[in-house]
């Protein structure tokens, strides 16, 4: 079997030291579509440097996102990447992240799930710097054809949403460009930029990354439900319920309670297909 729970377990932590500064910021609010209007002030928050802020999902690219790319080849697991599909992310913040730094970023397998056809990985990625603890980052990570050795299932919570009217709805567009732009900030997977890998993987063309719909919900939330400050975020999370293509556009329907977020988003173009289920951003 390619994924060996046990020495995947059993692995020692890996750690690499990571840095960052104020371009991989800008590019990466880029890659989510942030900058239109270019000159609005609000936008100006993602774009320029003289007045940047950090949205908390950027912990999850910080360094390239050393977290997947070390789980992936840590020992136990081989496995063929037109079998991977990301399955679900999860940020907690320890404090708001500086618009450049360096960190040194400990990666681990943290559990291997067993659903019977597929196998999940939740590879953790925590961040430090001489200051102290920054971030935690959990992905599941969803391998097809990897399930059935008799492993422990793992959670299946759902999250219901409230039985109301959404007190915010937007829709923010997808460019038909903006995978490659995100693809930048380090993810570098084909299944988002070339067409022949993409039929491999049985899509009729690439895909949105998961984690670039993750970070648009999440400005989203940012400028529409908490007056634009990232710093009032302390936790995110999600389950990637289905594909969004690039030039779709993302409907996010956002119900506000105590201290939350609760967030639906769906693809537009396909009778609001789901994209994101069970989202939440935990606030101040």
């Amino acid at each position: 079997m390619p994924i060996d729970a046990a020495k995947a377990l059993a692995a020692e932590p890996r750690s690499a030291e990571i840095a960052w500064d104020h371009k991989d910021v800008q590019l990466y609010h880029l890659g989510l579509g942030a900058g239109s209007p270019a000159t609005d002030p609000a936008e100006l928050r993602y774009t320029l440097e003289s007045r940047l802020h950090v949205l908390p999902s950027f912990a999850t690219v910080a360094g390239a996102g050393m977290g997947v790319v070390g789980g992936l080849s840590a020992p136990g697991i081989d496995i063929d990447l037109t079998a991977v599909l990301h399955g679900g992310q999860s940020v907690t913040l320890h404090r708001p992240l500086p618009t450049g730094g360096r960190a040194v970023s400990t990666s681990r397998v943290a559990a291997v799930y067993d659903k019977g056809k597929a196998a999940i990985l939740v590879l953790r990625s925590e961040a430090a710097d001489d200051e102290g603890p920054l971030w935690t980052s959990d992905a599941q990570i969803f391998v097809r054809g990897e399930g059935g050795w008799g492993g422990d299932r793992g959670p299946s919570e759902r999250l219901e949403l409230p039985d109301r009217e959404p007190d915010k709805t937007v829709e923010r567009p997808i460019r038909e460009e903006q995978a490659l732009l995100y693809r930048l900030s380090g993810d570098w997977n084909p299944l988002h930029a070339d067409p022949e890998f993409a039929a491999l993987a049985g899509f009729d063309r690439p895909i949105l990354h998961g984690l670039c719909s993750y970070g648009m919900t999440l400005k989203a939330v940012v400028d529409t439900v908490l007056g634009g400050d990232v710093t009032r975020v302390r936790a995110y999370r999600t389950r990637f319920a289905g594909i969004v293509f690039p030039g779709e556009t993302l409907r996010i329907r956002m119900w506000a309670g105590d201290g939350r977020v609760q967030v639906a988003v769906t693809a537009v173009e396909r009778d609001d297909a789901p994209v994101l289920a069970d989202t939440v951003v935990e606030h101040s």
